[in-house]
């Protein structure tokens, strides 16, 4: 494992690297926190062994400007203290910062915290994993191109905006978007038993092939919940059953395949929902031509109360130019106009 380990002296550096290396870690010195995010930016680094107490960018800073950092993939952070109190732990904590050890180090507790830390980070292959089936069922459709990738990131932005609005603030924390973010490409997942006839049909579906095209959603959410019987405390498991199942519902209670109304939808499906169709309407199908994002938050917007959780519409028109940015990143031919 690459581990980038940082602190502003030399004798614990060389003290720490060396430990590390008999264990087979390569590893990588910074000298300070400034040292240690411009590391990572450039590098593969998944863990990081920091001191506490450190000039220039001291380890709790740094717990918090790595959170704040679009690292791809998960970065686990060890802070090496002296600090043994239960209250400044916390405070470790809620800066980011994954475990802590004690200084002077043990050599064998710090190979099974970094044992640890591998065994955390190797989940984000489950990541993969997840990722790779919603992907196979895609696949069957030759017309979605980048879908998955864009209603995830509209996903996690409506949820990271939501975070911050009172009403959702014991609901929505750093876990719940990580997990929508994970789950939301299983919204289509039960289109592996839609016919061909019906899921490639070149136009638009007639009453009875819709009907069966709606199935999907139950059929997404009975596939899930196989898994869940075996596995019925897994939380991803969870959240992406409840979206497969009510990504189609509405707010006013008209949708399908259960009838749910209001905050009787699960809020990850409420979020998903929006997502979904903000990406079907802003982009080409067969049987027709894509929305500008302008049309389509005009649609959007009319549809509050109706098909759409205000509250999630209101994150939308707020977020709506990093949409756009989400959009082009993902765009199959060139970026919609505003």
């Amino acid at each position: 494992m690459r581990i980038l380990i940082v602190d502003d002296s030399t004798i614990a550096l060389t003290v720490l690297r060396s430990a590390l290396e008999q264990f087979g870690h390569e590893v990588v010195p910074a000298s300070n926190g400034i040292e240690a995010l411009a590391e990572l930016r450039s590098s593969a680094c998944r863990l990081v062994i920091s001191d506490w107490e450190m000039p220039e960018m001291d380890g709790l800073q740094l717990c918090r400007a790595i959170r704040a950092e679009d690292i791809l993939g998960y970065v686990y952070v060890i802070l090496l203290t002296g600090r043994n109190l239960h209250e400044e732990k916390l405070e470790g904590l809620r800066a980011g910062a994954d475990d802590f050890i004690c200084k002077p180090f043990d050599p064998p507790e710090l190979l099974v915290r970094t044992q640890i830390a591998e065994r955390i980070l190797s989940l984000e292959t489950r990541d993969v994993a997840i990722f790779a089936m919603a992907r196979l069922a895609e696949s069957r459709d030759p017309e979605t191109g980048a879908h998955l990738e864009r209603v995830r990131g509209y996903s996690q932005l409506l949820a990271q905006h939501l975070a911050g609005v009172e009403k959702f603030r014991g609901v929505i924390n750093t876990d719940y978007i990580r997990l929508i973010y994970l789950t939301s490409p299983l919204h289509d997942i039960g289109k592996v038993g839609i016919p061909d006839c019906v899921l490639l049909k070149p136009g638009r579906l007639n009453d009875g092939e819709f009907e069966i095209m709606k199935t999907h959603a139950a059929l997404g959410a009975q596939t899930l919940d196989a898994a869940l019987r075996q596995f019925p405390n897994v939380k991803f498991l969870q959240m992406g059953r409840d979206i497969a199942m009510s990504h189609h519902e509405r707010f006013d209670g008209t949708g399908y395949p259960q009838g749910l109304a209001g905050e009787a939808i699960p809020l990850c499906a409420r979020i998903v929902a929006l997502a979904d169709v903000y990406d079907a309407l802003t982009s080409k199908r067969v049987y027709k031509e894509a929305f500008t994002h302008h049309i389509t938050r005009s649609m959007i917007i009319e549809q509050a109360g109706a098909q759409f959780d205000p509250d999630v519409v209101d994150a939308f028109v707020k977020n709506e130019a990093k949409f756009l940015a989400i959009r082009a990143h993902f765009a199959e031919v060139q970026p919609l106009a505003a």
